[in-house]
């Protein structure tokens, strides 16, 4: 059995070390061969809007990246097919870097929704809605998480529409941080709808509980 000489075998447990240390850090970017939950969730959110028709499988192969560069020319982004910190925010996914808190994201999403849904609203009746998503989290009848509400199938009009990908302004954030707080001006909420934009017979039999401006919020 060879001896390894000493200064190699101080070289290769250097290598072993930095492999280790770069192994540990997030992501810059996700791209071409990247793969993991975090691809998982790009996937299927381009899934969600048409833009990806391969399986949601965590692997960014070409298929993954041609739905990226649909998206990002879409949306007015850098075309690379690569997902950012632009198109990570733009496609509502964590930041590639790994910052920011799980609070955080819940935060900016939520805004984004109030933002998409109540623009023009006047600031109880954002927060409503925001309360509405809460409500739906707590709700057996729905998914468990924000995220998951938000994205339902159907759930949305501003998801299909792709108005949930706006920047939402500072009082959109203000409303969200106001409804996770625990204000809940819909009374309980599960659903709420605009009479002049809906004739969906189900959501216009629900049991009223108020109306805000233009939104009528019920049970």
């Amino acid at each position: 059995m060879y001896k390894i000489r000493k200064p190699l075998a101080v070289l290769l447990m250097l290598l072993a070390v930095l492999f280790c240390c770069a192994a540990a850090i997030p992501a810059a970017s996700y791209r071409m061969g990247s793969s993991g939950d975090a691809v998982r969730e790009i996937q299927r959110r381009l899934k969600d809007w048409g833009y990806y028709k391969g399986n949601v499988d965590g692997y960014y192969g070409a298929l993954t990246q041609d739905a990226v560069i649909a998206f990002q020319k879409k949306h007015g982004i850098a075309v690379d097919g690569v997902v950012g910190a632009q198109t990570a925010e733009k496609l509502g996914v964590a930041p590639p870097s790994g910052g920011g808190s799980s609070s955080d994201k819940d935060v900016y999403l939520l805004a984004r929704l109030v933002h998409g849904e109540a623009r023009g609203e006047p600031y109880k009746g954002k927060v409503a809605v925001a309360a509405v998503v809460l409500n739906r989290v707590e709700s057996s009848l729905f998914p468990n998480s924000i995220a998951k509400v938000i994205y339902q199938s159907g759930a949305f009009s501003v998801v299909s529409d792709g108005q949930i990908n706006l920047s939402p302004d500072q009082e959109s954030l203000r409303a969200a941080r106001d409804a996770l707080n625990g204000w809940d001006p819909s009374g309980g909420a599960l659903f709420y709808y605009n009479p002049a934009k809906t004739s969906n017979k189900y959501i216009r039999s629900r049991p009223v509980i108020l109306t805000i401006a233009n939104h009528v919020f019920c049970k």
